[in-house]
This record gives C-alpha cells, structure tokens and sequence, in this order.
C-alpha cells in the first residue's frame, strides 16, 4: 500500500480506486489484541497537485481477550476514516481532516492502517458463550461460584436453628 509521489501524479485524473487485502499481523504488540486477520481495504483517493486524500474501509476480524473470562472473542470490524497527505507542508490548513506529510517521496498506508486498527480495540468485550473448560474456573479452594436461585434455595447452616425459631413463632 505505498505509492510514490511520481506515481500519484500519473493517477491525477484517472483516481486511484483502492481494493486490496494487507497483512496486519504484526500489530500484535498491542496488549489486548491476541492476532488478527488479514484486512480487506477498500476506497478511493483524491488527487491534485498539493495533496492526496484517501477515503477508507476497513473490514477484518481481530482476537481479544473476554474481559469476564479470559477467552477468546472474536471482534469483527469495519472502520471507515479520511487520511489527507500533503505534499508540501503549510500550504493547506482544515479541521476536519487527519493530516499527515509526505516524508520522502513515499505514502505509505500501512502505518495508518495499522494505528486506525488500534484505535478500534474496545474498552471492554464478553464472550457470549465462553467454553466452560477454557473461561475463568468456577470453583476453588473454600470457594465456588453460584447462581442467584441457588443462594435463595440453601440455607446458611448457622442460621438454621432461627428459621425454626420464627415457625415456632407463627404457630
């Protein structure tokens, strides 16, 4: 996903239409992201003679960890941004848009991917149905998890001997 600026003033008029799956494997650094997929990036850029605006969509599939759990989840994305390199920095100012420079004769997509990819990792996923031999453990030492029906259903064997109590009572 790099062109040079040579190559961007050739695609000038005809546009550049972008269709292309890349390999973003290597984002894996990032802590919560377990792998991802391959992404399949799809667009178009503007052209002139100062800048090159790109308008993206990414669509892929990345790994995280179940924040409950521990598990894998599968968290499908589909970003959409507008980057806008310009060529010659100070010439063209706005708010609206990310800007970024050409650095060397090169645009190169790769790092925007990448970072846009990053920004899309959630604060917090669940699993839907983690598997119970891989998720979190449900018991331990002195310890296990329980449902709400079954608190209500057992009774503490050291207050026992008061349930008995207020029966006697309402008799």
């Amino acid at each position: 996903m790099k062109w040079t600026l040579f190559q961007l003033n050739q695609l000038q008029h005809k546009g550049l239409e972008i269709n292309e799956t890349v390999d973003v494997s290597e984002i894996t650094s990032h802590s919560d992201i377990r792998s991802v997929g391959p992404v399949h990036v799809t667009g178009r850029a503007d052209l002139s003679s100062k800048k090159a605006t790109f308008h993206l969509t990414m669509e892929g599939s990345m790994v995280l960890p179940c924040s409950r759990t521990l598990v894998d989840v599968d968290y499908p994305f589909t970003i959409k941004t507008t980057e806008t390199f310009l060529f010659q920095p100070g010439e063209y100012e706005s708010d609206d848009e990310e800007l970024h420079t050409v650095e060397g004769d090169q645009i190169d997509l790769l790092p925007i991917i990448q970072e846009s990819i990053i920004l899309e990792v959630p604060m917090q996923i669940f699993s839907d149905s983690p598997d119970k031999e891989k998720s979190a453990p449900q018991s331990g030492r002195d310890w296990e998890v329980v449902t709400e029906e079954e608190t209500k259903e057992k009774v503490d064997p050291r207050l026992a001997g008061l349930a008995k109590f207020f029966e006697k009572d309402k008799e």
